[in-house]
């Protein structure tokens, strides 16, 4: 893996905060309960298995392989993708998870999509820009570039990845009877009116929620702690009974809505060693500033914030 430190010198749509999916994907792994039948899931899992060329590498499956078997760490990309007939996409949701089965724990770090980084063969642009350049180059080569670009970035690795589109995130909120969110910030959005306080969301709200950005103080900052805040409460509702009489549909969500490098054995070992992580949960985020560079503009993160990054994400990795 290349160091981001020898790299480091080398608008279109308005939203798509794609978090459907991610929040489906946990509803199954991480935050599931007894729902989770194995037996009636696996042409589910079939059809969301995508493996990565890199994921070709026998020596790479073996390392992943043992990091699963013996309870390690590992760290999943979620990315959630906005697609649209005649167009490549782009990655505007990146979430990355750290889950040590260890110390039942988890790091989630919202990446802001205009983070300025070297992207591998392309040079130095936003970050979500990685996925729209390899999916151009090769049709399924963005979630490939995306997730080397993270890896050069934070300098960390990617064990696995979730690719998500935006049209589960309405219906997998509704599946889930909704969800209920501590909102700090009154507003509106949409047409609908958030007060502070617990808030009670159905899917079309939840969008909505996830949506506001330009009524936030913290703009960016604020719209992926609010991401972040529903993907929470979606694992804890997956785990309360109502969603467990759910499982059918939620089912059928996943399959329309989720790719991963996940097989049927590695999402067993996630449910039954690692579901425990989401009881302890860290939230991080990336300081940086606003910058114009050559006339667009970028989100600049200086290098000692993205070695804190790294250094905090490896501790958390080698605790017991």
């Amino acid at each position: 893996m290349v160091s981001r430190l020898d790299n480091r010198n080398r608008k279109r749509k308005k939203w798509p905060f794609i978090v459907g999916g991610i929040i489906l994907f946990f509803i199954l792994v991480i935050g599931g309960g007894a729902f989770f039948i194995w037996n009636q899931i696996g042409n589910v899992v079939e059809s969301m298995h995508s493996p990565l060329e890199r994921d070709n590498d026998p020596e790479r499956q073996d390392e992943i392989n043992r990091l699963y078997n013996d309870s390690d760490a590992v760290n999943i990309l979620l990315l959630g993708v906005d697609e649209r007939e005649g167009d490549v996409g782009r990655s505007d949701t990146m979430i990355l998870l750290s889950l040590n089965p260890r110390t039942d724990s988890m790091l989630m770090l919202s990446i802001p999509r205009d983070t300025y980084v070297n992207i591998p063969d392309r040079g130095m642009d936003k970050i979500n820009h990685a996925y729209a350049f390899g999916e151009a180059a090769q049709t399924g080569g963005g979630t490939e570039l995306s997730v080397e670009t993270v890896e050069e970035a934070f300098d960390l690795p990617i064990h696995s990845y979730v690719r998500v589109n935006m049209e589960g995130f309405q219906q997998g909120i509704d599946a889930l009877g909704g969800v209920t969110v501590q909102n700090s910030t009154a507003f509106s959005q949409d047409g609908h009116d958030f007060n502070e306080g617990n808030v009670n969301l159905n899917g079309e709200e939840a969008l909505s929620y996830i949506r506001m950005r330009y009524e936030d103080s913290r703009g960016d900052m604020g719209r992926n702690e609010r991401q972040r805040d529903v993907i929470v409460a979606a694992m804890d509702e997956a785990a309360s009974f109502s969603s467990i009489t759910r499982a059918g549909n939620i089912l059928d969500i996943l399959g329309n809505n989720v790719q991963t490098d996940l097989d049927m054995n590695r999402m067993q070992t996630l449910f039954t060693d690692y579901s425990g992580t989401r009881k302890n949960i860290e939230t991080m985020e990336i300081e940086g500033d606003g910058q114009t560079i050559g006339g667009v503009w970028y989100y600049v993160v200086p290098d000692d914030e993205f070695n804190r990054i790294q250094s905090t994400v490896t501790e958390h990795m080698e605790q017991d």
